[in-house]
C-alpha cells in the first residue's frame, strides 16, 4: 500500500473510532436507569472527555505529520545532494574521456603527418632518381 492509502485508512479509522465511541457512550447513557438531570450531566461529561480525547489525537496526528514532513524534506535534500555528487562525478569522467580522446587524436594526427611527410620525401627521392 502507498503512504497516501495508509494515511487515508488511518484518518478513516480515527474518525470511525471517535464516532463509534461517542455513539456508544450516548447509547449506554440513554439506556442507563438514571433520572434526566443525571443523564444530561453524564452525557455532558462524556462529551467533554471525548472532545479532550479527540484534541489529543489531533495533536498527536499534527506532531506525526510534522515529523513525516521533516523526514521527507531531509530525504529529498539527501537525494538532491547525492544526485549532484553523481552528476559532478559523471562530468569529471566525461571530461577525462574527452581529454583522453583529444590526446589520442593528437597522437594519431602526429603519426599521420609523419607518415605523409615520409611518403612525400620518398616520392621526391624516387622522382629525383629518375
Amino acid at each position: 500500500m502507498s503512504t497516501e492509502e495508509d494515511n487515508g485508512m488511518s484518518k478513516g479509522l480515527l474518525i470511525g473510532l471517535l464516532a463509534g465511541g461517542v455513539l456508544g457512550a450516548v447509547v449506554a447513557l440513554l439506556y442507563a436507569p438514571k433520572p434526566g438531570k443525571e443523564l444530561r450531566a453524564d452525557i455532558k461529561n462524556k462529551a467533554g472527555e471525548m472532545i479532550d480525547d479527540a484534541e489529543e489525537y489531533i495533536n498527536v496526528a499534527k506532531s506525526k505529520a510534522v515529523d513525516i514532513i521533516n523526514e521527507g524534506k531531509k530525504r529529498s535534500e539527501n537525494l538532491i545532494t547525492e544526485a549532484k555528487k553523481r552528476a559532478e562525478s559523471l562530468l569529471g569522467d566525461a571530461e577525462k574521456i574527452l581529454s583522453d580522446a583529444k590526446e589520442r587524436v593528437g597522437t594519431e594526427e602526429s603519426k599521420l603527418k609523419s607518415a605523409v611527410r615520409a611518403g612525400a620525401e620518398a616520392y621526391r627521392g624516387e622522382k629525383n632518381k629518375s
